[in-house]
């Protein structure tokens, strides 16, 4: 039981005691006893409604020095559970705020609904930095609770994003219910961030696309869409979709699909596939190359260069890839 509630009962017992003690002595109601206590113990003093009798008399000094007290103890615990509420909230918002601020290289998500949830669900497990924008109260309890970083206000909103560190972040992803916050929200990153990739989320409305791309996104989905793709291939192509969602997802194949980002001073730069010995070393399979230009290159064959910029689509084994990673 919290120190508030303890407190508030202990002050019950007591205005119920002295009541008590004054129907005993004093042959009073319930009612006009309790009166007499709380007078009592809060130096109000409206005058005595018992007619006191020596021992009633000296059962009121006792009851001044423990009641008035006690009192003063109650109403002090509780305006300190009170001001150290606001202290910690207060101390809890600096502190979120300092943290923010610190992030670099990260994520900001906008809008914490359910496809936001989910987002940054996996974000988490992946242990990647974020930063969630929203406005809703609930969405905010939520955010604590689950201990995320979060800002609280309209993520369309330069300041807003300025705050999220919009300037130093890898990526937003916006995924509000509007599509045209979504498009606001794209506008206002794309101005103050001019290199920064943005995804967009659709409700699938016929020209919404075009305005989010037009407005600056990288990338718009509809989850509708994709849904219902989804869906449509599990019943056209049941095995090539469950070895994906086992690989994508580090399944009971415990094999992973990653994406691996070629440096320049890595150890595979300038070199073709058969000359990185990937399979050899790491038994990976390089399904794809993506050139720094945005070509992709699918299958590719043993002669092909990798080169710096270009990124490595692998599948195998995860903690393979994470060896892989180290030195690319």
């Amino acid at each position: 039981m919290q120190k508030p509630f303890r407190a508030a009962l202990l002050l019950i017992l007591i205005l119920v005691f002295g009541a008590c003690g004054y129907m005993v002595l004093e042959d009073s109601t319930f009612l006009d006893g309790l009166y007499m206590t709380l007078i009592t113990i809060s130096t109000v003093g409206y005058g005595e409604v018992v007619h006191l009798s020596p021992a009633g008399r000296v059962f009121t000094m006792v009851l001044i020095l423990v009641g008035v007290g006690f009192v003063m103890f109650v109403f002090t615990k509780i305006t300190e559970a009170v001001v150290e509420g606001r202290l910690q909230a207060v101390y809890g918002r600096l502190n979120m705020k300092k943290k923010v601020a610190e992030l670099s290289d990260h994520y900001i998500v906008c809008g914490f609904g359910r496809i936001g949830q989910v987002i940054t669900k996996l974000l988490s497990a992946e242990k990647k930095q974020f930063v969630v924008i929203d406005n809703d109260s609930l969405a905010i309890k939520k955010l604590g609770e689950l201990g995320y970083l979060f800002l609280e206000g309209e993520a369309s909103n330069d300041d807003m994003l300025l705050k999220a560190g919009v300037d130093k972040a890898n990526g937003l992803i916006a995924v509000v219910s509007s599509d045209a916050d979504n498009v606001y929200i794209v506008l206002s990153a794309r101005g103050l961030s001019p290199n920064l990739y943005i995804m967009a989320r659709s409700s699938g409305v016929e020209g919404v696309e075009i305005k989010l791309l037009r407005a600056g996104a990288n990338k718009v989905l509809s989850p509708y869409y994709i849904g219902a793709t989804r869906m449509a291939h599990h019943v056209l192509r049941p095995t090539v979709t469950d070895f994906i969602d086992l690989t994508v997802s580090d399944g009971e194949l415990g094999l992973r699909l990653e994406e691996l980002r070629v440096s320049e001073k890595g150890q595979m730069t300038n070199k073709t596939v058969m000359e990185s010995n990937i399979r050899r070393d790491f038994d990976l399979i390089v399904v794809a190359i993506k050139r720094s230009q945005g070509e992709m290159q699918f299958n590719p064959n043993l002669g092909t260069s990798i080169l710096s910029g270009d990124t490595l689509v692998v599948l195998g084994e995860y903690e393979k890839i994470k060896q892989l990673e180290k030195i690319i």
